[in-house]
C-alpha cells in the first residue's frame, strides 16, 4: 500500500475510533447490527466523516478491507462509483457481514455506478446470505434512485423477486420484500404489476413468500387509495 494511502487509511480508521461509542453495541447487536471489531458510530456521525475524507476510491477499498463495520459503511460514503469495477463490487458483497453494511453500501456506492443494474440478478443467485440480500436491496434502492430507467427494466425483474421469495432467512425475505414494494411505487405500471406477484406469492405454500406477498400487497393497495 503506498505511504500516502497507508496515510489516509490511518488517519480515516483514528477518526472513527474516537468516535466509537462501545456502550451501544448491545442495542445495536439487538437490531442485527454486528460484525466483528464494530465501534458502534451512528450513520450521521460517518456521514459528517465522509465529508472530511471526500472522495477517494483507493481510501475507500482500503477502508472495506478491514473488516470493520464501521469502517465499511464509510467506505461506501467515499467511494468513487464510476471507478468501480464488477470484480471490487463482487469482492464488497462476499466481505459483508451486516445487513447495514450492505443498505448503507447498495444506497452510497452501487446504485451510482454503471455496473449496478448487471449486478442485481448476479447477486440475486447467490447463496450467501448478505450477498444475496445485496441484490434485493440494489433492486430496491434502484427503484428509488435510478430516475430515468425505463419501467420495462423493473419489469424485467420482477421473476428475480418470485424467484427467492422462498427463502425464509430474515435478511433475505425482507430484502426481496423491499425491492417488490419499491418497484410497485415508482409508477401506476409498476405498481399493478407489484400487486400480480403479490397476488401469486399470497398463494404458495411457503411462509416466506405468502408473508412477502402479503406485507407488500398491504402496503401497495394502501398507496394506491
Amino acid at each position: 500500500m503506498p505511504n500516502k494511502l497507508t496515510q489516509r487509511l490511518d488517519e480515516a480508521l483514528a477518526a472513527l475510533r474516537a468516535q466509537a461509542r462501545p456502550d451501544q453495541l448491545d442495542a445495536m447487536a439487538r437490531f442485527g447490527l454486528t460484525g466483528d471489531g464494530r465501534l458502534g458510530l451512528a450513520v450521521p456521525t460517518l456521514r459528517a466523516l465522509a465529508k472530511e475524507f471526500k472522495r477517494d476510491h483507493e481510501l475507500a477499498l482500503a477502508l472495506w478491507d478491514t473488516g470493520i463495520p464501521d469502517a465499511q459503511i464509510l467506505a461506501g460514503m467515499v467511494a468513487e462509483p464510476a471507478r468501480f469495477t464488477a470484480e471490487q463490487m463482487d469482492h464488497w458483497v462476499a466481505g459483508m457481514r451486516a445487513w447495514d453494511v450492505c443498505d448503507q453500501a447498495c444506497l452510497n456506492a452501487f446504485v451510482k455506478s454503471p455496473l449496478a443494474w448487471d449486478a442485481i440478478p448476479r447477486w440475486a443467485a447467490r447463496e450467501a446470505e448478505f450477498e444475496r440480500r445485496a441484490g434485493f436491496s440494489l433492486l430496491a434502492v434502484a427503484a428509488v434512485h435510478q430516475k430515468t430507467r425505463p419501467d420495462s427494466d423493473f419489469l424485467a425483474r420482477l421473476p428475480l423477486i418470485e424467484a427467492a421469495a422462498d427463502d425464509e432467512r430474515n435478511f433475505v425475505k425482507k430484502a426481496v420484500n423491499w425491492a417488490l414494494r419499491q418497484i410497485g411505487k415508482r409508477s401506476l405500471l409498476l405498481r399493478e404489476h407489484a400487486l400480480t406477484v403479490a397476488d401469486r406469492l399470497c398463494g404458495r405454500s411457503e411462509r416466506s413468500a405468502r408473508w412477502i406477498g402479503s406485507d407488500a400487497r398491504r402496503e401497495l393497495s394502501c398507496s394506491g387509495e
